[in-house]
């Protein structure tokens, strides 16, 4: 039950990531796209009056205007000003009509501003010719279609002036898949080997032996999906070298225990037997059955 419902927690850990991915691609793209676009504005009035050192600072957003704030202080040129914002409007493509305020950054006032666009679709344009003296200033942007024009003035230049963010959310959308899915295709995994081994560990007559289970009912060694059987004098004799495992055991106790007072084992036999249990534990090199000279064995299983 557990597993199954890991499984649904990815599954909609998935589909949260995509749709998460297409929301990022047509929101959050769009307004970085905005902001890109302003700082780009503020370089270029730098360098119109000479400047490319100072750095444009962080462009803010209050309510539905963009803040650009100028570091230095600077005289402006409207006409200057006017044909550098809509140069970089035009090639980056944010909006087609929109309004440009300046404020003066002591007084906050607002000291020259004009529209393009807007309404009636008539640009409005004062005091071109009049330069602003030298102070800091800001200069705020505000894009006037409404959100619907704005989205679909987006979605059709969006292969023109944002090809590569879109094509980015879509690898970040498909990645995210491919995640959803390898996830649960090794948790799926990891359950099977888990539940293989928890039921092949639920019997009780079943003990691990290096890379053998031992089964000392049916007379069987496992390994994999192979099954070796053992006689029962086999399956004696290794049980009890795996109870001492180890610890070497005496040659006399282990003829008694296996063979009994059965009185037709000579000295060779318990030598063959072993040698038959040798063979068929070969497939683990960290499992040995050494000969303690004028002793007996030992079972060395290696961790």
């Amino acid at each position: 039950m557990i597993r199954q419902a890991i499984l649904v927690i990815l599954l909609v850990f998935s589909f949260l990531m995509s749709s998460t991915t297409i929301c990022y691609a047509q929101g959050e793209v769009y307004e970085k796209h905005i902001k890109v676009a302003i700082r780009m504005m503020g370089h270029q009035i730098l360098l119109s009056v000479g400047d490319s050192n100072t750095r444009v600072m962080p462009i803010e957003k209050e309510e539905e205007k963009y803040v650009l704030n100028l570091e230095r202080e600077l005289q402006i040129n409207p006409s200057l000003l006017v044909a550098t914002i809509d140069s970089v409007v035009k090639k980056i493509g944010i909006a087609s009509s929109y309004l440009v305020e300046v404020f003066e950054s002591e007084s906050m006032q607002v000291v020259y501003s004009y529209e393009i666009g807007g309404s009636v679709k008539k640009d409005l344009i004062p005091c071109i010719d009049r330069i602003l003296p030298k102070a800091r200033y800001q200069i705020y942007f505000t894009i006037l279609e409404s959100k619907s024009a704005i989205n679909s003035f987006y979605q059709q230049s969006a292969t023109a002036v944002s090809a590569s963010a879109v094509e980015a959310a879509q690898k970040k959308q498909i990645l995210s898949y491919i995640g959803g899915l390898s996830a649960v295709i090794i948790l799926g995994l990891l359950g099977f080997m888990w539940n293989k081994n928890r039921h092949k560990n639920d019997n009780p007559n079943s003990i691990s032996l290096g890379i053998y289970q031992f089964n000392k009912v049916s007379m069987e060694l496992s390994l994999q999906n192979k099954q070796l059987e053992l006689s029962s004098k086999e399956a004696e004799l290794l049980n009890l070298l795996l109870s001492s495992a180890n610890s070497t055991v005496e040659r006399e106790h282990m003829l008694k225990t296996v063979w009994g007072d059965e009185g037709n084992y000579i000295g060779r036999t318990l030598d063959v037997f072993i040698s038959k249990l040798r063979k068929k534990l070969e497939g683990d090199a960290n499992i040995k059955i050494v000969n303690i000279r004028g002793i007996g064995y030992k079972l060395v299983v290696k961790s």
